[in-house]
């Protein structure tokens, strides 16, 4: 396990924060269609936290995305590096998911993120701040719609509607809320950086096999926590 210190210059405010998240979000590459589904590699990345001791501990696991066999797999250990603020929590996370990232004996495809991307207040979640600063395509796959409003899609697997934000001029389609499993409440994918709307479902539709959540993320959630257990005795 890699253990990481706060960079340098790491933001300490929410202005700081907000500042950088207004300079990275014009790199946000949103016009390319990223890899195409059920090929390569697809990596999950996911972080479990010990608040008493102020820890966070991030995993990294790599899938065969034919197999959904795990190819690699990566952890980190990092202090907390920035308080709790909605809207801001990447900058908690990203600095030890870097460093798992890192740590990975392989190169990552596309990086599942339990979380957001385009869908986010500041329209610059975890998924695309990770995939600015990484170069990766990236997208986000939540367990609820954050603040955004959706019509319910059709009950069986792969329907979809639209996740909408309010905008100056009207509405905004920020994401998609897809059904990974017949009757079962849908998951809420958004683009990340460098990957379509479109195959970010599709990458969605690819990863969920048997469970309402993709693969990835299952695998990451189960590996970080027992990180955490083994950071902390």
């Amino acid at each position: 396990m890699t253990t990481v210190r706060i960079p340098a210059g790491w933001p300490a405010s929410e202005e700081q924060a907000r500042a950088v998240q207004d300079e990275l979000r014009e790199r946000v590459v949103l016009d390319e269609p990223g890899p195409p589904p059920g090929t390569g590699r697809v990596t999950g990345v996911d972080v479990a936290y010990d608040d008493e001791r102020d820890i966070v501990v991030a995993a990294a696991v790599v899938l065969d995305a034919v197999t959904l066999d795990v190819v690699a797999e990566a952890t980190a250990v990092g202090q907390v590096s920035f308080p709790y603020v909605p809207g801001l929590l990447a900058f908690r996370e990203i600095p030890t998911v870097l460093a798992a990232l890192d740590a990975l004996p392989c190169a990552p495809g596309l990086v599942v993120c339990d979380g957001y991307g385009l869908a986010h207040p500041r329209r610059f979640g975890l998924a695309s701040h990770l995939g600015v600063l990484t170069g990766l395509p990236t997208i986000g796959v939540a367990k609820n719609p954050f603040t955004f409003s959706y019509e319910e899609p059709g009950a069986r697997r792969g329907s979809a509607s639209p996740l909408l934000a309010d905008s100056p001029t009207g509405t905004e389609e920020v994401g998609r809320a897809l059904r990974t499993r017949d009757g079962v409440k849908p998951v809420f994918v958004s683009v990340g950086h460098r990957v379509n709307l479109d195959n970010a479902c599709a990458h969605t539709l690819a990863l969920t096999p048997k469970y309402r959540l993709p693969e990835s993320t299952r695998r990451a959630d189960s590996l970080c926590r027992r990180a955490l257990q083994e950071a902390t005795p």
